[in-house]
């Protein structure tokens, strides 16, 4: 099987706009995108192309992300430090219509459906939700609620409440500590 690369873009709106031109077979996605997100774009490309079949390719390695990917519609989620040995490969067998997952990724995903580590949560973080997750990484990014909500085009208000629900979710007790837990979240992780 011959892949060729018809487009490529820097961000989401002109990602749309590329496939919208060349319809493509396979959409390849990173998951950190300027202004925007892969989880976002594949999202888009699925609602706009449902017969698009999305390699999401990423740096992160925790399961969250590729299961927020996978609901998002990806058919595949390759991390980045495999990518030069597996991405022809990870490509033909979504091409073919299969899921792909890294090894690793899939590991990881297979182990929490073994009865013994199913009622334990290893990471906090993992219960957030998609917005909920953009908010914490915002603020760790230095953004007030303001910003925030320009940026996300929310009121204030619907920021100061997610803000409420990220302390609870993630045993919090003021403001001050969510931020600061944000900002060495976002230095560990990377953006989202």
């Amino acid at each position: 099987m011959n892949l060729e690369v018809c487009g490529e873009a820097q961000t989401a709106i002109m990602a749309l706009q590329v496939a919208a031109a060349t319809s493509p077979d396979l959409a390849i996605v990173d998951i950190s995108l300027g202004g925007s997100n892969g989880i976002e774009l594949t999202r888009e490309l699925k609602t706009r192309m449902s017969w698009l079949p999305v390699l999401v390719v990423s740096m992160h390695e925790e399961t969250s992300y590729a299961e927020r990917a996978l609901r998002a519609g990806a058919s595949g989620y390759l991390m980045k430090h495999e990518a030069s040995d597996k991405i022809v490969a990870a490509a033909q067998q979504v091409l073919r219509g299969e899921l792909f997952l890294s090894v690793r990724v899939r590991d990881r995903i297979a182990t929490r459906f073994i009865p013994k580590r199913q009622t334990a949560t290893a990471f906090p973080i993992d219960t957030l939700s998609d917005r909920e997750r953009e908010v914490f990484a915002l603020l760790g990014d230095g953004y007030s609620t303001r910003q925030i909500g320009e940026k996300l085009k929310l009121s204030s208000k619907t920021i100061d409440s997610y803000r409420e629900h990220l302390k609870v979710k993630l045993g919090m007790q003021s403001g001050a500590e969510l931020v600061r837990h944000a900002i060495e979240w976002g230095r560990t992780k990377g953006p989202l």
